[in-house]
C-alpha cells in the first residue's frame, strides 16, 4: 500500500457525539470525492472503541457497518484509509497520567480485550487492499514504554493471523512525539510504519487553544519567528532522532497529524505548512494534516478559505 499525502477525518467516528444523526450527516460519500479530487491519496479515520464494541467488549455490528461504509466510499473515490483506534477501552490521551482512568497497560483483561478488538477488526478488513491499521492514538506516559512495546508485539501477532500483509502503524510515547520513536522496538515484519504527530512550535500551532492551559489566550503568534527559532530549521532539528531511529530499523515514517489552529493568521499558517511539508519531503515522510473539517483545524472550514487553494497545492501538488 502506498501512503503519501492524506487528510484526517477527525470528529466523525471519534471525539464526537456518538449518535446516528451525527454519523449520517458529518461525512458523506461526496466528501471523499472532494478529498480525492484535491489530490490526496488516503484518509486517516479515527475511531473510538465504542464504535466497534459494546460496554462488555462484544462486537458492535452497527459501528462496524459505519466503518464498512467509509471504507467503501474511500475505495470508490480511489483512496486508501487508515483505521486509527483513537480511544481504547482503558486508554484515552485526554486522560494522560491518570492511572485510574488509563489502566490499559496495567490491566491484563483490558490488554486481552484490546488484542481481541484488533483481531476482530483485522479479520473483517484484512483482505481489503485499501485499508491500513493504526493500533492506538497517542500513548503518553514514559512509564508505559515497555508495556506498550509488549502490547504492540502481541497485537501485531494477532493481526497477522488474519491480515498477513496489511500495513500496521504505531508510534511512540508522549503524544506520538517524534523524538520518542527511538524507544520503539524493531518491528517483527516489513509491513510496519512508525507514526508521529507534529504541532511545533505549540505557541504558534495552538495559539489561544482553550484546552491548553499553558497557552496565552490573548497573544497572537506569527511564523516564521527568528527570535524563538521558529523557522524551517526547527522541524529538521525536531524530527532528527525519529528519522534516525526509523532508518536504523528500515521503517518508513508517517506523520499522522500536523496542522495549525484556526486562531492563527492565515498567511503565517500557509508559510508554516510550506516549511513543514518541505522538510517532510526531504526525508520522504508521508503525512496527513489534522483535519478535513471542524475540530478547530478543519482545512475546508471558512477560516482557511483565503489560502485553501495554495494550501492544497502545498500538500498534494494539485491545483483545485
Amino acid at each position: 500500500m502506498k501512503l503519501n499525502r492524506g487528510i484526517n477525518l477527525g470528529g466523525y467516528l471519534s471525539q464526537c457525539r456518538h449518535t446516528k444523526e451525527h454519523y449520517e450527516s458529518f461525512i458523506k460519500a461526496e466528501d471523499l470525492k472532494i478529498i480525492s479530487d484535491a489530490g490526496f491519496d488516503h484518509v486517516r479515520l479515527p475511531v473510538d472503541h465504542n464504535v466497534w464494541e459494546f460496554v462488555d467488549g462484544s462486537e458492535n455490528e452497527y459501528g462496524y457497518s459505519l466503518t464498512d461504509r467509509a471504507v467503501s466510499w474511500c475505495k470508490d473515490a480511489g483512496l486508501n484509509v487508515i483505521l486509527d483506534l483513537h480511544k481504547a477501552k482503558g486508554y484515552d490521551f485526554n486522560d494522560a497520567n491518570n492511572a485510574e482512568k488509563n489502566n490499559l497497560f496495567t490491566n491484563k483483561e483490558l490488554q486481552e480485550r484490546f488484542i481481541t478488538l484488533w483481531g476482530r477488526t483485522a479479520k473483517r478488513y484484512g483482505k481489503c487492499e485499501n485499508v491500513a491499521f493504526e493500533l492506538l492514538n497517542e500513548v503518553v506516559e514514559e512509564s508505559n514504554v515497555d508495556a506498550w512495546n509488549s502490547l504492540i508485539a502481541r497485537t501485531v501477532s494477532k493481526i497477522r493471523e488474519y491480515a498477513p500483509t496489511t500495513t500496521v502503524i504505531y508510534g511512540g510515547i508522549q503524544w506520538n512525539n517524534v523524538e520518542k520513536i527511538k524507544y520503539l522496538e524493531k518491528p517483527a515484519d516489513e509491513n510496519i510504519m512508525f507514526t508521529f504527530h507534529y504541532y511545533s512550535p505549540m505557541p504558534f500551532t495552538h495559539q489561544r487553544a482553550p484546552w491548553v492551559p499553558t497557552i496565552d489566550q490573548n497573544a497572537t503568534a506569527y511564523y516564521p519567528d527568528e527570535a524563538s527559532g521558529a523557522t524551517i530549521d526547527y522541524p529538521r532539528t525536531v524530527i532528527k532522532d525519529g528519522v534516525e531511529a526509523a532508518k536504523r530499523y528500515g521503517v518508513k515514517l508517517y506523520c499522522g497529524e500536523f496542522g495549525v489552529i484556526d486562531q492563527a493568521p492565515v498567511e503565517d499558517t500557509l508559510r508554516w505548512y510550506k516549511d513543514t511539508v518541505k522538510v517532510f519531503e526531504e526525508y520522504d515522510i508521508a503525512c496527513s494534516p489534522w483535519t478535513y473539517k471542524w475540530m478547530s483545524f478543519g482545512l475546508w472550514d471558512e477560516h482557511y478559505a483565503p489560502i485553501r487553494k495554495d494550501l492544497i497545492k502545498v500538500l498534494t501538488g494539485k491545483n483545485i
